[in-house]
This record gives C-alpha cells, structure tokens and sequence, in this order.
C-alpha cells in the first residue's frame, strides 16, 4: 500500500524544509517536510480558509482536525491569544512539525497531539473546528470527521471546511446539510469552497 500524508509513520525520508508566509496580517514561519500534506509552502486552500475564518462569538477552545505542519491552527492561535487551540493528526511527522512551528512563532496557546481522527480529542464543548480533510484517504474517512465534528462542537459553534468542486463539495454541503443546522458557502475561488456549518 502506498504512503500517503495521513499515514501514522510516515517513511519517506525527511527533508525539512522553512519559508515565512504573510497570513491574516501576521509573518509566520513555517517548516514543513516529506510525508507530510503541502511540503513547500502553504497550499491554496488552507490559505484561503484561514483568510476567511471568522471567530465565532459563542466562547471556547479551537480544534484544527488534520493539523499538518499547523498553518491553519497556528495561524488563529496568534490572532486569539485568548483561546487555546487544539491541532490534532493522525501523522506523527506532522504533530512534530506543528509543535515545532508553535515554538519558532512564539505561540503558546496551541495543544499538538496525535489522534485518529477524534480518538484522544479530550473534550466535545469546542466553539470552533476547522478542517481541510484528508480526501485521499477517502469519502467515509472525510464524512466521518463531519459526524465527529457536530458531536465535539457546542451550541452555535461552527465547523469550517475547505474542499474543491471536484474533490467533493457538493456531497460535502449535502452531507453537512443533514448534520447542521445552518450552512452556507462563504467562499468560492479556482473551484475551492469555504464552508460554515452552524450547530444551533
């Protein structure tokens, strides 16, 4: 079977590698590394879901399912030094390239840990869960992290998803739809969707 960037151990030989990226008004540097989703530099849909993100008013901690190296995680960790946030994979590389991008921008409200999907998530009261889901991995993997995220999230929390047109947003909003309450596509560029999901 081959290796892909959700698998626990990844093999591939590590070449790490550092950039800074300008992201939500704040210069951040980042290192990433083989066997680990978007080596060289932030990919396009997780940018364009941290740039889209809104707080929600409802109070709480963050949780970034399939963190990777951490862009997104991090990135509303600087901005909401209030809240804590918790960035979980599955990839033991990526949790150690997270906690590493933690430390080099000065980030101390972020928890890294390894988890299956929500297998060691310690609580299910989040205000907020954000994902770029793993699609290789596959539709039942993808939606199950949907089920997941309405049961660990806490009335008027949100769930927000990056996903292409042809990677599966329209399954993607019909699923949601039958989970929440409220769901809207707040964004749409070079077919990628940003979408909110409300649980009231």
């Amino acid at each position: 079977m081959s290796e892909h960037y959700y698998s626990k151990k990844p093999n591939t030989q590590s070449e790490q590698k550092t950039w800074t990226a300008e992201l939500r008004g704040h210069t951040m540097r980042l290192t990433s590394d083989r066997g680990v989703f978007s080596k060289h530099e932030v990919d396009f849909g997780s940018k364009m879901l941290i740039e889209h993100f809104e707080f929600p008013e409802t109070e709480g901690d963050l949780l970034d399912v399939g963190c990777g190296y951490g862009p997104i995680g991090l990135t509303l960790a600087k901005e909401e030094p209030s809240r804590t946030i918790h960035l979980i994979d599955v990839n033991e590389r990526a949790c150690t390239l997270a906690r590493i991008n933690a430390r080099q921008n000065h980030i101390e409200n972020a928890v890294v840990y390894e988890s299956d999907e929500f297998e060691h998530v310690p609580h299910n009261e989040y205000a907020g869960i954000v994902t770029n889901p793993p699609i290789r991995a596959g539709k039942a993997l993808v939606f199950s992290i949907y089920e997941q995220a309405h049961a660990h999230l806490t009335n008027g929390g949100d769930l927000w998803v990056v996903i292409q047109k042809k990677q599966g947003a329209p399954s993607t909003l019909d699923k949601l739809a039958q989970l929440f309450d409220e769901v809207e596509t707040v964004a749409k560029n070079k077919g990628y969707f940003i979408i909110r999901a409300r649980k009231n």
